[in-house]
């Protein structure tokens, strides 16, 4: 495949920060070679070689703004292509003088521990925030389960007042039961009255024809 060079130049706050140590784990990690050096007076120069997309790649990576922890911003990147030469094996960090190296690894473990105890300074205000707001909770579920305490309690009057509804009910049902026995005896006694006036009727018939065949008899009787 194709291999091409690519020439940076990063340009901010990427010297005594760590910049060279992350720069070269991305590239070894994408397996490209070549090296970076720190430029006077504040620059990083990077020559990587490998296929262009990996380049691309390695480019956008190498372009922090904002580390986890080292102070590492690259403000820009000025970056040129070119025909790859092959001489290099593999990915490695150029280093300057010794004591210049020694000033720098000095410079970038104080901004590592100054960050560190930042991290810290965060994890405990973090961990104030989380009891703090974990006792609001618990109070929250305190007023939520008395309120849960108080709707138990009306659900318990309400099925209260159910069954005193469902006594009501059944009361009511023995009354309708007693009417409807007193209405079947109410209509027992109206058929029987209505039986009682049918032969008081046909008696009465009966007594005006005898009546009328006694007075016959009567009047037979004075003419004889």
């Amino acid at each position: 495949m194709t291999q091409t060079r690519a020439t940076i130049i990063a340009k901010g706050e990427v010297q005594r920060v760590g910049y060279r140590d992350t720069v070269e784990k991305i590239a070894r990690k994408l397996k490209l070679t070549g090296f970076v050096e720190n430029l006077r007076p504040y620059d990083v120069r990077i020559v990587a070689e490998g296929e262009e997309g990996v380049l691309n790649e390695f480019v956008a990576q190498i372009r922090i703004t904002r580390h986890p922890i080292a102070p590492i911003s690259v403000e820009d990147l000025n970056v040129e292509f070119g025909a790859a030469t092959k001489e290099f094996e593999y990915f490695t960090i150029r280093r300057g003088d010794w004591k210049e190296e020694l000033g720098e690894r000095m410079d970038t473990a104080g901004a590592l521990l100054y960050r560190s105890v930042e991290l810290g300074m965060e994890s405990v205000k973090i961990g104030r925030e989380s009891v703090k707001n974990g006792k609001k909770m618990l109070e929250k579920q305190d007023s939520m389960l008395e309120k849960q305490d108080s709707m138990l309690g009306k659900q318990d009057s309400m099925l209260g007042k159910q069954d005193s509804m469902l006594g009501k009910q059944d009361k009511t049902i023995e009354i309708l039961e007693d009417v409807r026995e007193d209405t079947g005896e109410i209509t027992n006694a109206l058929a029987f009255l209505k039986e009682i006036y049918r032969e008081t009727s046909e008696l009465r018939d009966k007594y005006e024809v005898l009546s009328g065949d006694v007075e016959a008899i009567k009047v037979k009787l004075k003419a004889g």
